[in-house]
């Protein structure tokens, strides 16, 4: 129905001139870009959430080390990022090096000071940032779509508009209504179409931003835990005493 012969965008599109009808393509290409973006941004976002959630159930703050979990290998582009998974290996492999350094020293290698602690926690923020920009990555193509289309439409509507004046001002001007109305007919096509590609993209924008900000916060409880458990764990009893005598005084 959208393409039948008598739909105004397509008559629009038909008796527009080269450079209208190059306006189209690109407010088409952008409504292309813009959907593939959202629906990759929106499955990517589910996965994330559901491999979370199946992750924090296998975790045990008894036994914070003990977790053993291989990714599912995946195609390049089917690759989900698993930002749970990127935390907790880069807190392993950060406590095991501190562990092992503790050792290599002599010191209790089941014991961590209040330094190594602070340690764990900046190698688990580094982390959690750039899973962040993981997961805002390409975010770029729809803000830039939302700007983009109204633009392009308004380049129509002018061009469409400075056709329909050159025909009145041509000779014999009454002779060419049709040239007018198709001059006019593009100036509100156009109109129409960039904003029609630009209001699901803003949308889906707030949407992801919103989104990508409140899984981070979920990044953040679950260092929390992380950082919880292996403070239960492997913190030095002198530091504990100390933090109790801080605190009394």
């Amino acid at each position: 129905m959208i393409l039948a012969a008598g739909n105004p965008f397509v008559t629009a599109y038909v008796q527009s001139d080269w450079f209208g009808k190059g306006i189209f393509w690109g407010l088409f290409l952008l409504s292309a870009v813009s959907w593939t973006v959202l629906i990759h941004k929106g499955w990517i976002l589910f996965q994330v959430r559901k491999l979370s959630a199946e992750f924090t159930e296998l975790f045990s703050d008894k036994e914070p080390l003990a977790l053993q979990f291989n990714r599912p290998a995946k195609a390049f582009l089917l690759e989900v990022p698993h930002p749970f998974f990127s935390i907790y290996k880069a807190f392993k492999q950060k406590v095991l090096q501190l562990v092992n350094r503790n050792h290599y020293l002599g010191s209790n290698p089941a014991a961590l000071s209040e330094a190594d602690l602070g340690l764990i926690e900046s190698q688990v923020q580094t982390t959690i940032a750039g899973q962040a920009k993981i997961l805002e990555k390409n975010l770029f193509i729809l803000s830039t779509v939302v700007t983009l289309g109204p633009f392009l439409g308004l380049l129509g509507t002018v061009w469409g508009i400075l056709l329909t004046f050159s025909q009145l001002h041509a000779p014999g001007a009454s002779l060419n209504n049709a040239a007018m109305l198709a001059g006019l007919s593009l100036a509100l096509a156009t109109t129409v179409v960039g904003l029609v590609v630009a209001i699901p993209a803003v949308v889906g924008y707030n949407y992801l931003k919103n989104a990508g900000r409140e899984y981070r916060r979920d990044m953040e409880d679950f260092s929390y835990l992380l950082l919880a458990a292996v403070e239960l764990q492997y913190r030095k009893p002198e530091d504990k005493h100390a933090q109790k005598s801080s605190s009394v005084s």
